[in-house]
């Protein structure tokens, strides 16, 4: 695939992830009549859905990173070029707030509007940093030992940390970023996105160091019956 070709691909997978986790959560608010654990549910099923579908559609196309911690962990892997690491972390982020000037055009919002959602402190710090490290642990064991499976443990994974995390798992910087401008049910301070971005980064990078070294890398040249070993997620579906 050309480089345009992913880069569309990544502007367009991480609108469309933005526009599911930000619209369930105005539509879950709506619906759920001030019973927040209802609504919760209701934007944690949405997610992990459209994350399943999402990752089908552009797997093959960009290796669906949506998201600048996987592609860093993809790039420290050797699995992404250095030159287009910053191209597709500019493509997700704006990808990511035209996701949420579609949730909010379909909610009848205005298309941008600072968070007033108060996210902070060394709990949710911590919460973005297991969010994160086991969402990178999950991609990099999933896609050298099973990979066609990667995008339902994925999903799986993130539908679970909605949960077990208190910051309800952005494990995303970009997502992170975007969700800043949406006072919804979504939202997060903007002056409290620094720290989950922080958190995130340091998750990505403990997880890519521990889980590169517990999934050996298999040779760039191995093939198993004319096809790609079992390798990175992004680097098996392109070659297949």
């Amino acid at each position: 695939m050309t480089l345009s070709r992913r880069l569309t691909a990544e502007a367009l997978g991480t609108a469309i992830l933005l526009a599911v986790v930000v619209g369930s959560g105005i539509m879950a608010e709506r619906l759920s009549g001030g019973n927040v654990a209802i609504a919760l549910l209701a934007n944690t099923i949405a997610t992990g859905a459209g994350l399943v579908a999402l990752i089908l559609m552009f797997g093959t196309i960009s290796g669906a990173h949506f998201n600048p911690a996987v592609t860093l962990s993809e790039a420290w892997q050797r699995n992404v070029p250095a030159a287009e690491v910053l191209p597709y972390i500019a493509v997700q982020v704006l990808g990511a707030f035209a996701g949420v000037a579609a949730a909010h055009g379909m909610f009848g919002e205005p298309l941008f509007f600072a968070s007033e959602h108060v996210r902070t402190g060394p709990a949710q710090w911590w919460s973005e940093f297991v969010a994160t490290f086991g969402l990178i642990g999950v991609i990099i064991g999933c896609s050298r030992s099973r990979p066609a499976l990667t995008p339902f443990a994925v999903a799986a994974y993130i539908t679970a940390a909605y949960w077990f995390t208190s910051s309800t798992s952005f494990a995303n910087p970009a997502v992170t970023l975007a969700r800043a401008a949406s006072n919804t049910f979504a939202g997060i301070r903007p002056v409290d996105a620094p720290g989950f971005i922080l958190a995130q980064l340091a998750g990505m990078g403990a997880a890519t160091a521990l889980f590169c070294w517990l999934y050996p890398a298999p040779p760039a040249d191995a093939t198993v019956g004319g096809t790609v070993a079992p390798g990175d997620f992004a680097n098996s579906l392109e070659k297949h």
